[in-house]
C-alpha cells in the first residue's frame, strides 16, 4: 500500500514487530493465528529513500528476507538506533551488497553501538579477516546532526528505560523506536514533523516501551499530519480492530507499508 504525504522522502516499513516478532512461536492467540497479512510482523526496521539514496534504519534478524521482499538493489548506509540484538543481528547479510555493488557499506552508530557490533560479529573485524565477512566502514555519531551523501540526519535521544536510544529526523519525517520517555528538549527536535513513527509495544504499561495510549497521547501533543505506530507485539490486538479505534491521523504501521513524506 502507498499513501502520499507530499514532498520526496519514501519510507518503507521493513518490519513492525517486537523483538520476538508476530506470530510468536507456540502462541495460538487471535493475533498469532490471524490470516490477515497486516498481523504478521517481522522485527522492526525502516528503509528511507531520498534523492537516489537508500538508507536502512536498523537491520535485525529478518534483514535478509526484508531486502528480498522489497527487491532492494542498492544500500548506501545502515543507521543504528541502539545495540539490542533485534536491531543489529542481520548485519552479516549486508555482504550481498558488498558483492553486487563492489563497495563497502557505511554503518552509523554511537561508540556503544559499535562496540556491541564488534562483540556480536568479531570475525568482521579480526586482523586476519575471513574472506566472506561483510566489508563495512564505521562512522561514529553522537547527538550532533550529521550528513550522509548530503542528506541531513538529526539524532533524537530517547530513553529505552535507562538505555539511551537514538531516533532520527530526516526533513519532515521523524522515526523513533524502543522509547519509554522523551525529554522536553528532545521533543522540540521532533516538533513540526509532518510524519512521525513511534513505538507502541502493547496496551498495558511497560518499563521500556510506550504503550499504545502513551504513544497516542504523545502524538496528539506533537500534532503531526500523520503518525504510525510500530514495534508492536501481539498484545496490541488485531490490526483492523485496533486501527479502527485510533484517532483519524494515527495508524498502526504494517510490514510493507510505503509512504511518501
Amino acid at each position: 500500500m502507498k499513501e502520499n504525504f507530499k514532498n520526496n522522502i519514501r519510507v518503507t516499513f521493513l518490519g513492525t514487530g517486537t523483538s520476538i516478532g508476530v506470530p510468536v512461536i507456540t502462541c495460538d492467540c487471535p493475533v498469532c493465528i490471524s490470516e490477515d497479512e497486516h498481523d504478521k510482523r517481522l522485527r522492526t526496521s525502516v528503509m528511507v529513500e531520498v534523492h537516489n539514496n537508500t538508507f536502512v534504519i536498523d537491520c535485525g534478524p529478518d534483514f535478509r528476507i526484508q531486502m528480498l521482499r522489497e527487491k532492494v538493489m542498492n544500500l548506501d548506509a545502515v543507521i543504528f538506533t541502539h545495540e539490542h540484538r533485534d536491531h543489529i543481528a542481520g548485519l552479516d547479510d549486508v555482504r550481498a551488497f558488498n558483492y553486487v555493488l563492489n563497495k563497502k557499506i557505511d554503518i552509523y552508530g554511537t561508540k556503544q553501538v559499535m562496540e556491541a557490533i564488534r562483540i556480536e560479529f568479531p570475525y568482521i573485524f579480526s586482523e586476519s579477516r575471513y574472506f566472506g565477512a561483510p566489508q563495512l566502514t564505521m562512522h561514529f555519531i553522537d547527538q550532533e546532526p550529521f550528513k550522509i551523501n548530503e542528506i541531513k540526519f538529526i539524532p533524537i535521544q530517547v530513553l529505552h528505560e535507562k538505555l539511551p536510544v537514538f531516533g532520527f529526523r530526516i526533513g519532515d519525517f521523524t522515526y523513533i523506536t524502543d522509547a519509554s520517555s522523551i525529554s522536553s528538549e528532545e521533543k522540540e527536535k521532533i516538533r513540526g514533523s509532518k510524519v512521525i513513527v513511534l513505538n507502541a509495544l502493547r496496551n498495558s504499561k511497560h518499563v521500556s516501551h510506550f504503550s499504545v495510549s502513551e504513544a497516542v497521547e504523545l502524538l496528539l501533543e506533537l500534532e503531526p499530519e500523520a503518525a504510525f505506530l510500530t514495534h508492536l507485539s501481539h498484545f496490541v490486538g488485531l490490526h483492523e480492530e485496533v486501527n479502527s479505534r485510533l484517532p483519524k491521523n494515527i495508524h498502526l504501521a504494517y510490514d510493507g507499508l510505503s509512504i511518501i513524506v
